[in-house]
């Protein structure tokens, strides 16, 4: 398997962006990594973590696999939650060089002006998770953020596919209602979609600002949990370049992180299609360090 920063190297690039990764409050991701080491009723499988530690020591794994951007990506499953997270998250980026200035939102009331107030203080990506937060993007008291920041053009990544066990609210029909009501929202499928890979997809094909990112998709776990991506839509990544990024799910992952990269490379949709995803396409919508990024379309 090929070292990350021999990959990188490999295709001319001066490091990976990866816009999925999580470092969260210690008490927070201990209970995250308890849902997996006990598999977990929305994990509903045995998941052993290939990466722990402190975040410092995190950072450093991923600085030494040649991730030279990447993300802080919490998410709130409650109501109340949502603010505490985001004032974390707000700090690691500020001690942090390369970490995306991440923030997440739950339906509540104040939502729509918490999430006005971190989109003024330069939040750059924003993260939901239907499964896990169990709430419907349709809600109603999240109406006015979707609409602040489909008018901000920051990129939220949306976990919203029904991988790895389905919830009333997952599947691609919300989101497709969500995006007639919002069409110039900046979503970022988080997963492909899995296992609804052809209507996300399709989502992408459609909606000028919706991208998907290619978290644990292409990798032997995600093959064996019965999630492969489909053969025949290959051919529609290719056509879809620009607007496919680089996610890992680090340090949340079961496997090394270069097998994410090396499912990638398998699909042999050429040399320019993976320096698009694994850097290009990201740099386009974030910028490569502090420049003011060009917001997510195509």
């Amino acid at each position: 398997m090929t070292d990350p920063k021999v990959f990188a190297d490999a295709l001319g690039l001066p490091g990976l962006f990866d816009v999925h990764t999580h470092f969260l409050p210690p008490r927070v991701m201990a209970k995250v990594r308890h849902q997996f080491d006990t598999a977990g009723p929305l994990i509903g499988r045995s998941w052993p973590l290939a990466y722990r530690g402190a975040d410092d020591a995190l950072v450093e794994t991923l600085r030494g696999l040649g991730v030279r951007r990447f993300s802080a990506l919490a998410y709130a499953h409650k109501p109340g939650m949502a603010e505490f997270l985001n004032d974390w998250t707000a700090g690691f980026a500020d001690r942090t060089p390369g970490c995306l200035r991440s923030a997440t939102f739950y339906p509540e009331p104040g939502a729509a002006s918490y999430v006005a107030r971190r989109v003024q203080e330069g939040a750059e990506i924003f993260k939901v998770h239907v499964q896990v937060g169990g709430f419907d993007v349709r809600d109603p008291l999240l109406g006015d953020a979707w609409g602040i920041l489909e008018d901000a053009g920051i990129p939220v990544v949306i976990h919203a596919g029904s991988g790895p066990v389905g919830t009333p609210y997952t599947g691609p029909g919300p989101v497709a209602e969500l995006l007639h009501t919002h069409p110039r929202l900046a979503l970022v499928v988080a997963h492909l979609g899995a296992p609804e890979y052809a209507e996300f997809v399709a989502l992408a094909e459609t909606y000028e600002r919706v991208c998907v990112d290619t978290t644990m998709v292409f990798t032997p776990f995600f093959d064996e949990i019965g999630a492969p991506f489909p053969a025949p839509l290959v051919p529609r990544l290719r056509e879809l370049q620009p607007k496919v990024l680089l996610g890992s799910d680090f340090p949340n992952i079961p496997y090394p992180y270069a097998e994410q990269l090396a499912g990638l490379g398998r699909l042999d949709l050429g040399d320019d299609w993976l320096r698009a995803v694994c850097w290009g396409n990201s740099v386009r919508l974030f910028g490569e360090s502090v420049s003011p990024p060009e917001r997510c379309s195509t």
